[in-house]
């Protein structure tokens, strides 16, 4: 089973029981109707990104549904939480890319999605061969990746959200979903 398509998506729920408020964060991404298996971080050759609502066309509920997941969860009022999905595509389409999933206190969804987006093109950067200095800032390095000629694109998907005034459980999620 090699997936050939692959959307991105984010979503935040807010309850007063953290499954559920989980559950909400799922309904606001258009995920929850499906049985979800979270895998590690690589995106096959040639897999395509398509639109949420393509995706969403090709799978019916309860299908077991294979995704990259970041999630994150407060009950501290005006706690900042996020979940941020990275991507770094290769330019050479034969060749497997990366996803990165990161979740994180503090940080504002674009903090985490560049955090998220640096973590999954040096990933892809080390696989390549590609020479770069790690404690560079990550423009710099960014810069240095699309040079090599090797990485064609790097991206984000973030979901922030501050915990509830009231101590009610807040989620964020977000998914890198596979369509095989």
């Amino acid at each position: 089973m090699v997936p050939g398509k692959v959307f991105l998506t984010k979503g935040a729920g807010v309850d007063k029981n953290r499954l559920s408020s989980f559950e909400f964060a799922l309904r606001s991404a258009g995920i929850e109707r499906y049985n979800l298996v979270d895998v590690s971080s690589i995106l096959p050759p040639s897999c395509k990104i398509i639109p949420k609502n393509d995706g969403l066309k090709y799978l019916s509920p309860g299908e077991i549904v294979f995704c990259v997941l970041a999630r994150n969860e407060t009950d501290e009022p005006n706690r900042l939480i996020s979940a941020s999905i990275g991507v770094a595509l290769p330019t050479d389409r034969h060749h497997h890319g990366y996803l990165s999933e990161h979740h994180a206190f503090g940080q504002t969804a674009e903090a985490a999605g560049d955090f998220a987006e640096d973590l999954a093109a040096t990933m892809l950067a080390s696989t390549l061969g590609i020479t770069f200095d790690p404690y560079q800032a990550w423009d710099k390095r960014k810069k240095v990746y699309r040079a090599s000629g090797r990485i064609f694109r790097t991206s984000h998907v973030s979901q922030s959200a501050e915990g509830n005034k009231n101590g009610l459980w807040t989620s964020v999620v977000a998914a890198a979903v596979f369509v095989l």
